[in-house]
């Protein structure tokens, strides 16, 4: 059920907590610290024990990074979270800066004095940014220091303690390949780049290459921990003992040998010794590329190797995902026609979380495959905070549905068998004609995306503009990436596939990813459309010279009809969308009855 930041994250407390940490700077002898929203793995999803961003600054978001001076910290936060950051922070002690815009190395360069000492915790940095940061540290005359300790870890006297939750197998049927196969795939890669051993440290790619889940982060299935892959021998697989018994142990012992992870750096620097070891600089610690320096090895610019093959579904995974987004088209019928048979005034955003949550789980009991989590912290937000790109209601925010505004609902399940991820945006009575407006225009360009096709070899970076196109022209824009990757009961936010004006990644048959487009007016609303798209694999066209991808549409659930001004719309969308529609209908209605199917007829019916 919903929980919320507040026990971790208090603004009110920036002024001590930043009083002691600059206490610990003076007798470390540094000037300043950085402190990321990271922790060892670099992943999205962190356990409260690496908290350190939101216990030290007050802010929540999944992405940001502070630098802490003797009279001054400056919060770096990307487009998704400005709002957010000067609703959480503490003015009077937190400057809020753009992390693109002004990322920390370009403010580092042009505001830190010669000389200045700037300290750093080399497992949360990865060795692509500490490049960044040593190239603008030299322009500055600044020197960075690679401390044995983390700073912000000796004044949180009640940090929590690590996570150290079982491990459990994810079986074949959900999977699709074996683990024997998977890791065959893997070697094979190395032997191919002619890389002796890799580190895998996103913990995503030890659940896939190794067919196991855990529940070590929020939100996500995953057990922390650490391996190595090697071109000849076993993996060597570093993770707590306690969390690996029974089956799990079997399982894994088949496979690998297993090490707890204080020794994965004595392993490494063993390894390292006139060795090419494959780091890759977006994932790894610059921690490990210092093992290997000292071990004696040569560390070699090497992707992570699971991260296409995770990416890119089979049919088995595939299978999943469609099945998933029937319970879950099920519980959004029922929770979208619950919402408007209430009187919003007796609502508020805690509530309506609450109560999508519980349409989940009981769409997951009915359909015999239980909801095992939320996919991430549902975004739940009525009138201006919906305008917060990524905002997350917490008991203090929390504000009541009021008629004439919108409800921005962002929302996903976790189940065995795939992840979700959808958002609508629904109209709590009369909407305006500027939200029907903006409204349109998103919708438009979500459905300009679901229609795409496009030649193999196209990236992300290349049709987000598909999207944009109707907002563009009508002088709008939204300040997020288009879409996202998405996982196979794994993480909602998978890499490499992204859609976006960063989105290099080729766009390949099997990959999920998000369609979601928006409008966000400070102050006043916002608005977002998501649904989740597998890419196609390439197929002919009638009269055409080469193959082409399309997009599959997985999510199931009505767009609001009383937000669309279909004068704006073009025959072809509105065909779309009538399909979309009609589909929506006729897999849904058999999972839901009386009033909820009533009420699904009349928000699918034809424009």
């Amino acid at each position: 059920m919903f929980q919320s930041f507040d026990s971790i994250a208090d603004p009110a407390q920036a002024g001590p907590r930043l009083a002691r940490l600059r206490e610990v700077m003076d007798a470390v002898g540094v000037d300043g610290f950085l402190v990321p929203r990271a922790d060892e793995h670099q992943g999205e999803y962190v356990a409260p024990c690496s908290e350190r961003l939101a216990w030290l600054t007050g802010f929540t978001g999944s992405a940001g990074i502070a630098l802490i001076m003797r009279d001054r910290a400056v919060l770096f936060v990307d487009g998704r979270y400005t709002l957010q950051a000067r609703e959480q922070t503490d003015p009077a002690f937190i400057e809020i800066e753009h992390l693109i815009d002004n990322p920390p190395r370009e403010w580092i360069r042009k505001n830190l004095a010669a000389g200045t000492r700037l300290g750093f915790d080399p497992w949360l940095h990865t060795i692509g940014e500490l490049n960044g940061f040593r190239g603008a540290a030299r322009r500055a005359g600044v020197e960075l220091l690679s401390l044995d300790s983390n700073l912000v870890d000796s004044i949180w006297h009640d940090r929590p303690s690590p996570p150290a939750e079982p491990v459990w197998v994810h079986p074949l049927k959900y999977s699709g390949e074996a683990t024997a196969d998977k890791l065959s795939r893997l070697q094979a890669k190395l032997l191919e780049e002619e890389v002796d051993h890799t580190v895998l440290t996103d913990p995503s790619s030890l659940a896939w290459a190794f067919n196991i889940r855990g529940n070590d982060v929020p939100h996500t299935p995953l057990a922390l921990g650490f391996a190595i892959l090697s071109a000849r021998g076993r993996p060597k697989l570093f993770m707590d003992s306690k969390k690996i018994a029974g089956e799990a142990k079997e399982h894994l012992a088949r496979f690998a040998d297993l090490f707890p992870p204080a020794e994965l750096q004595s392993e490494l620097a063993t390894l390292s010794i006139d060795s090419r070891i494959g780091l890759d600089p977006g994932l790894a610690a610059e921690r490990l590329r210092l093992v290997v320096k000292e071990g004696g090895g040569t560390v070699v610019d090497f992707a992570d190797p699971v991260s296409l093959p995770r990416a890119m579904k089979n049919e088995t995974e595939l299978k999943g995902a469609r099945a998933a987004h029937l319970r879950d088209g099920a519980a959004l019928a029922r929770f979208l026609a619950w919402i408007d048979s209430q009187n919003p005034e007796e609502l508020d955003e805690i509530a309506v979380a609450v109560r999508l949550e519980e349409c989940r789980r009981q769409a997951g009991e009915e359909a015999q495959m239980p909801l095992r989590d939320i996919s991430f912290d549902t975004i739940s937000s009525v009138g201006p905070n919906g305008a917060i790109n990524h905002y997350r209601v917490t008991y203090k925010t929390n504000r009541r549905l009021a008629a004439g505004e919108l409800l921005l609902i962002d929302s996903g399940g976790q189940y065995e068998d795939g992840t979700t991820d959808v958002t609508r945006t629904v109209a709590l009575g009369t909407p305006s004609e500027e939200m029907r407006n903006r409204f349109t225009l998103v919708l438009k360009g979500m459905i300009a995306l679901s229609m795409l096709r496009f030649p193999p070899g196209t990236r992300g970076v290349d049709i987000d503009a598909t999207a944009r196109a109707a907002l563009w022209k009508a002088g709008f824009d939204y300040g997020h990436g288009t879409g996202h990757g998405v996982g196979s009961y794994l993480s909602v936010h998978e890499g490499p596939q992204r859609i976006a004006k960063s989105g290099m990644e080729k766009l390949r048959t099997g990959m999920i990813i998000s369609n979601e487009p928006g409008y966000y007016k400070a102050g006043h609303y916002g608005i977002r459309i998501e649904n989740l798209i597998a890419v196609s694999a390439p197929e002919p066209l009638t009269d055409g010279d080469i193959e082409m991808h399309s997009f599959e549409t997985l999510t199931l659930a009505p767009i609001d009809r009383r937000l669309i001004d279909t004068r704006l719309l073009l025959p072809e969308e509105r065909d779309w969308l009538n399909a979309y529609h009609q589909h929506v209908f006729e897999k849904i209605s058999a999972l839901v009855d009386g009033e909820v199917k009533a009420w699904l007829r009349e928000a699918t019916r034809p424009l």
